[in-house]
């Protein structure tokens, strides 16, 4: 009841794939040159400028400083925490202490 029904393994039939050999071209005077590479296949590293390149520094800066306002924003929100765990202590040490005087005097 528990154990998995596998299906048997005669119904299984692998798919094969073959390449098909692509066409390949003769010439009578030797091989043919390699084609140049163009600079999109390059990744466009050359085709950088100016103006790319001042893209680019203030694409990095705007994400320093999104990163740097996260950061910020983090500390702060533990800085008021930790503020708002300290007010409460307080309080409620001087609530211990009245109730502790008010049973002293009973």
């Amino acid at each position: 009841m528990f154990k998995p029904k596998y299906p048997s393994p005669d119904t299984y039939t692998p798919a094969t794939i073959r390449p098909t050999p692509a066409p390949v071209e003769r010439s009578e005077s030797g091989p043919a040159p390699a084609p140049a590479k163009s600079p999109s296949a390059l990744g466009g590293l050359a085709q950088n400028s100016p103006g790319n390149a001042l893209a680019l520094a203030a694409g990095g800066v705007a994400g320093v400083l999104a990163l740097a306002s996260v950061a910020v924003s983090l500390l702060l929100a533990v800085a008021v925490t930790a503020v708002a765990l300290s007010v409460s202590a307080v309080v409620l040490l001087f609530l211990v202490r009245a109730l502790r005087q008010e049973f002293k005097t009973r």
